[in-house]
């Protein structure tokens, strides 16, 4: 019996091994391998145009650049967020010694609920961090109202919608921050990384003391911080990529578009719609499976996937709010929406080298356990 090939959720993208090789060679003479480097700084500038952002202030993870961007804004009390999100937004929240309130997610985007955001505001709300999630935008204009009315700051986390525009804007446009996270599953990854976007001269000054343990000058510290540079290595990474990232997306979107032509309409398996004004970048595939419907559990499906030495993810679940670390610590959130969804969903493999033979071989290891095929 042929064995079966392997397939992950997700597989890094790598440029040509031998032009990464001549980006780094320098680095053997000048020996600077961090410390805001020469190919860090390029990366800055080159991220900022292609993001189409005034500043980005690189991270050596997405995570810091979170938790380092919430210290710095120097929120306090409460922030409403969403419990569907990988937990390390959540946790960026509470390690600032932050009150993470859990607002409900839209249906249909996964993204907050911004019919749900007032209703949570208290005195003590100082800031909205929502989550693109799989390249969905959140509704920026919505929650831009609603940060001005009630004065309000608002940080993006980004680390899916790396890429994106919505009417032509870079998605680390909207709000006071963005954060992406450059791991290496991403669409764009460093190796590890992050950045945060800004138009904000002054937050941007204080991040880059912030990430070099709050040093100032050689005599002075002004800040409290961690070090949280990136490294040449990294940015090196970064640089080649990103040269080749509008190819990844065209190879994606093929995958992209095939999981749609064979998923879409099949009983009980919900798929994300395309969203009106917004370009993607295809980061994630997710469907959510109505088991009433198709037959099988999202659990059912993956196992049999599993069983063929495919494996998907399910992303996210549990959700961040109902882990071991919080239970008990927080309010009861009303997050109907968002514990359905995350008892449900699966992420299927998807990357550029993906093969449509490959693609097809999931989708009929699915539609043969589905009840309406």
């Amino acid at each position: 019996m042929k064995e079966e090939k392997t397939i992950l959720v997700a597989r890094s993208s790598m440029p040509p091994f031998e032009e990464y090789v001549e980006k780094i060679r320098p680095l053997w003479d000048s020996v600077w391998l961090t410390n805001m480097g020469e190919n860090h700084e390029a990366l800055s500038r080159e991220l900022a145009t292609f993001l189409k952002v005034p500043y980005v202030s690189l991270f050596t993870n997405g995570h810091l650049a979170l938790e380092l961007c919430i210290q710095a804004l120097g929120l306090q009390g409460e922030v409403i967020t969403t419990p569907f999100t990988f937990v390390s937004t959540t946790q960026a929240i509470v390690r600032n010694g932050l009150t993470p309130v859990f607002c409900d997610i839209d249906p249909k985007n996964y993204t907050i609920d911004v019919n749900r955001i007032e209703d949570l505001i208290t005195e003590k709300t100082s800031a909205i961090i929502p989550v693109h999630v799989y390249g969905n935008l959140c509704d920026v204009d919505s929650i831009e109202e609603i940060a001005k009315k009630h004065h309000l700051k608002v940080i993006y986390d980004a680390a899916h919608a790396f890429g994106v525009t919505y009417r032509g804007k870079g998605v680390g446009s909207f709000g006071d921050a963005s954060m992406f996270s450059f791991h290496a599953t991403k669409v764009f990854h460093t190796i590890e990384g992050g950045a945060v976007t800004t138009d904000n001269e002054e937050l941007v000054s204080l991040l880059y003391r912030m990430r070099d343990f709050g040093i100032k000058d050689e005599e002075i510290v002004d800040t409290i911080g961690p070090n949280a540079k990136m490294n040449e290595f990294q940015a090196v990474m970064g640089r080649c990529n990103l040269v080749h990232f509008p190819e990844e997306i065209e190879k994606r979107a093929v995958v992209w578009k095939r999981y749609r032509e064979r998923l879409s309409g099949v009983r009980g398996l919900i798929l994300c719609e395309p969203q009106k004004d917004v370009e993607q970048n295809y980061a994630y595939f997710p469907i959510v499976v109505n088991e009433k419907q198709f037959g099988h559990t999202r659990d059912e499906i993956k196992d049999v996937l599993a069983m063929h030495q495919i494996f998907a993810r399910k992303y996210f679940y549990p959700l961040t709010s109902q882990m071991e670390c919080y239970k008990g610590r927080f309010a009861d959130a009303d997050v109907k929406v968002a514990a359905w969804t995350a008892e449900r969903v699966l992420t299927l493999p998807m990357s550029a080298v993906l093969e449509i033979s490959d693609v097809d071989r999931i989708c009929d290891l699915i539609l043969s356990l589905s009840d309406g095929k």
